[in-house]
Order: structure tokens, then sequence, then C-alpha cells
């Protein structure tokens, strides 16, 4: 198969923060949308994130964590509380952790 067959254009998928302390917090699980596949610099910019970077965070949250229109939660004065953004960092990381292929191989060979 050829790489370029797997590029496609990139669909909302529903994920959902369901820890139990935010099930007795909330009463039910926090539900939100992200894209199912991200760019390069999206990848690169959440693999150097210091979490200690509130800004950094804010930015990256903007970014990732869409309503079911894939517009932005957080946007202008509307700031997730600290302890969900955290948590939505984290479903976000474990969910597009999960796309990625363990038995994923690469070549170094070249054509001569």
């Amino acid at each position: 198969m050829k790489l370029s067959q797997l590029a496609a254009k990139p669909q909302l998928v529903k994920v959902a923060i369901n820890d139990e302390a935010t099930i007795a917090e909330f009463g039910e699980p926090l539900e939100f949308y992200i894209w199912d596949r991200q760019s390069m610099d999206t990848f690169v910019r959440m693999a150097t994130i210091d979490y200690t970077d509130f800004g950094a965070l804010t930015q990256i949250v903007r970014d990732l964590v869409l309503d079911e229109q894939g517009l932005p939660v957080v946007r202008d004065e509307a700031v997730l509380p600290s302890h969900v953004l955290m948590k939505a960092i984290n479903v976000v990381v474990e969910t597009l952790g999960k796309s990625v292929s363990p038995t994923t191989t690469t070549s170094t060979e070249t054509s001569k």
C-alpha cells in the first residue's frame, strides 16, 4: 500500500473524560471531540510541552478540545478548570496514541 492512500481529511471523533472522580464530581462523563488525525506540528508541540506552562497547555487545548461542530471549547475568556484541563489533555494523548500501530516499521533502504 502506498502511504499516500492513508492520507485523508480529518474526522471528528467523540471522546470522554470518564474516570471515577470526574463522574463523582459532575454526575456524568465530560464529552468533547477531537480530530482523528493531527498535523505534525501538533504532535511535536504535544511531545515537547512543559506541563507547568499554562499558556502552552491552553493553546494545545484550544486546538484539540472541540465541540460537536469542531469549534474550540476553550476560547476568549472561556477556560476549563485546571484539573479538567489536565484530564482532557491526557484523554487526547491516550486517544491519539491508540491510533498509532505498535507494529509500524520503518525502512531506511534507498534505491540505487
